[in-house]
């Protein structure tokens, strides 16, 4: 049902926030088995002196608790209001901020948030000028909420995502790739499989009009003028490749062993062109196994927590709540509530259904 699946992508990416809230941040992956073993299987402790010292396991980062914000909002209004969501920035994240990136609720503020903070309450900028130049998943995670409630509606996904993302992100091509993430988790909310046909499906909708990309998926030939038409995204890039990387999953030829090792082929950093392939492959391989999924992308280090959340929503929409280990459920602060909250998102995305 689609319930169980939107509900299921949700509790997905908290979870995957979560598990990497301890295990942040290691790039040099062998600190990383010294503190927490030969392989992490659940919820750790912050060491001290690193990022977010001072959680407890299986509370959520800061991302984690603005994608609860945007939740909660969704939930009162039934739809995406935009300047509610700011509101909620406004009065229930950013007073707690101070441009600092080891502060703040969660115990970090990413980039993106830093700089829309400072450009709000510092430059008095107004909202659709204070988005900046990060290439993190931040607004990509956030807008898991927004994928789940327009699970049915293509085109609002994308209209509502990408004016979400550009609240902290502008670059375009950033907005691009951060609107075809959360396109993905839709159509698997709704039933689709993260496959090889899956592009297909989203450029069949670009075809029709409903996803605001070129349609353009090969090169102009000699001699064609390559137009760059207003208020579409310049390439359909960002929509080939969960297919291409779907793809590798079952090609003889290519192996990644471990499959944690698929943070070590597309890149340990946060930015979103190596977080994206990494949750595309593990979401693909291990599209009936949550936690195998979440684990291996854990303990690939690295900006492991993105790596978890996007792989833990993609494979949540894919396996559904119920198919969720209790063990992970539990584990997580506040789960009761997370749940029900959930929920009540699916049931209002199934009214569209």
């Amino acid at each position: 049902m689609i319930q169980d699946r939107a509900a299921g992508a949700i509790i997905g990416g908290l979870i995957g926030d979560a598990l990497g809230l301890g295990c942040h941040w290691y790039y040099d992956l062998d600190e990383l088995r010294r503190h927490y073993g030969d392989w992490i299987t659940d919820y750790t402790t912050p060491r001290q002196n690193w990022y977010h010292e001072g959680m407890r396991p299986g509370q959520l980062s800061q991302t984690g608790l603005i994608t609860v914000m945007l939740m909660r909002s969704v939930l009162e209004h039934k739809v995406y209001v935009e300047s509610d969501f700011i509101r909620h920035l406004e009065e229930e994240l950013f007073p707690d901020l101070d441009g600092t990136a080891m502060q703040g609720p969660g115990g970090y503020t990413n980039q993106s948030i830093r700089e829309a903070y400072l450009r709000c309450t510092v430059e008095k900028k107004p909202w659709g000028e204070v988005g900046g130049s990060a290439d993190n998943t931040e607004a990509a995670e956030r807008a898991i909420v927004l994928a789940v409630r327009y699970a049915t509606n293509p085109r609002m996904v994308a209209a509502t995502v990408s004016s979400n993302c550009r609240l902290t992100q502008s670059d375009e091509m950033i907005v691009g790739m951060t609107t075809a993430y959360d396109c993905v988790l839709s159509l698997l909310v709704a039933g689709e499989k993260l496959d090889s046909a899956l592009s297909g499906t989203l450029m069949d909708l670009v075809g029709k009009g409903n996803l605001p990309y070129q349609d353009r998926p090969l090169p102009p030939k000699i001699g064609e003028i390559d137009i760059n038409l207003p208020g579409l995204f310049p390439i359909p890039d960002p929509l080939l490749i969960p297919s291409a990387i779907a793809g590798i999953v079952n090609c003889p030829g290519i192996m990644i062993e471990p499959a944690w090792k698929v943070s070590l082929v597309y890149g340990l950093p946060c930015g979103i062109n190596h977080q994206l392939p990494c949750a595309y492959y593990l979401a693909s391989r291990f599209s009936d196994d949550f936690e195998s999924a979440v684990l291996h992308a854990i303990n690939g280090g690295g900006q492991n927590m993105s790596r978890a959340f996007l792989t833990g929503a993609l494979v949540g929409a894919q396996v559904g709540l119920s198919r969720i280990p209790q063990r992970l459920i539990k584990g997580l602060d506040s789960s009761d509530e997370l749940v029900s909250l959930a929920r009540q998102l699916g049931e209002v995305a199934a009214l569209d259904a």
